[in-house]
């Protein structure tokens, strides 16, 4: 009998720094030129961090916090392509192969459909796996509404490779 499938899913928000802040704003592995970036530990890339946090939960083998913690200095300012990269590596070595992750960025900025392939194939590319994105607005409600940041939401499916 073939193991079944396992489904992870994973969240992240952030607010988007002051315009004088000087952060770079990177969604979808992706950086968004002459916009205000997100605060963060990392570089602060809802749609990677989310990527993550779905395989990591999807393998069982804990959270964002748990492998890439504000407690590690050494990740300060990390790119979320490579966290996604090694978050990828991490659910492998625990044993599974990734099927695919779907993230929706969830957010009035960026507007993910602009540059949607090229985000995809430079995730997909990270993940060593198919990975899909979107985005959608909420009409202006909640922090993502008003424009105060961004969130997303992903869900990744994995086998077990033995």
């Amino acid at each position: 009998m073939s193991a079944l499938p396992r489904v992870g899913i994973g969240v992240d928000v952030h607010a988007f720094a002051d315009a004088g802040s000087g952060r770079e704003l990177w969604v979808g592995g992706i950086r968004w030129p002459d916009q205000v970036g997100l605060e963060g530990h990392s570089d602060a890339d809802v749609a990677c961090h989310a990527a993550c946090d779905a395989l990591f939960s999807a393998a069982g083998i804990g959270d964002l916090g748990v492998h890439f913690g504000t407690d590690r200095p050494e990740l300060a300012g990390a790119s979320g392509l490579a966290l996604l990269a090694e978050a990828a590596r991490l659910v492998r070595a625990a044993g599974y192969e990734i099927g695919n992750v779907s993230v929706q960025v969830v957010g009035n900025r960026p507007k993910i459909g602009t540059r949607r392939d090229e985000a995809q194939r430079v995730m997909s590319e990270a993940c060593g796996a198919p990975v899909t994105l979107s985005g959608t607005t909420t009409d202006g409600l909640g922090l993502t509404g008003r424009g105060e940041g961004a969130a997303a939401i992903a869900t990744a499916l994995v086998v077990s490779a033995g």
